[in-house]
């Protein structure tokens, strides 16, 4: 089960990608990496890309932490 932001485990592994990279964001590490070896890790290239993916990657932390105090509340109960 893919989402627009989760990549295949095909695709995974053929943009070699780690699995502890390998999480809700997977889709956009593949081209940002791409472009980061393109244009030699330049710190102001790949800024698009660089900005979805840790957009993705802060918006997954905060809908586990949601998920989180939910169940800390359900548990008090």
């Amino acid at each position: 089960m893919t989402s627009s932001t989760t990549a295949s485990q095909a695709e995974l592994k053929a943009a070699k990608i780690p699995l502890g990279w390998r999480d809700q964001c997977s889709a956009l590490l593949i081209p940002l990496n791409v472009c980061r070896k393109e244009k030699m890790y330049l710190p102001w290239e790949c800024e698009n890309e660089r900005h979805a993916y840790e957009k993705c990657q802060y918006e997954d932390y905060m809908r586990r932490m949601k998920e989180l105090s939910k169940r800390k509340l359900e548990a008090q109960e």
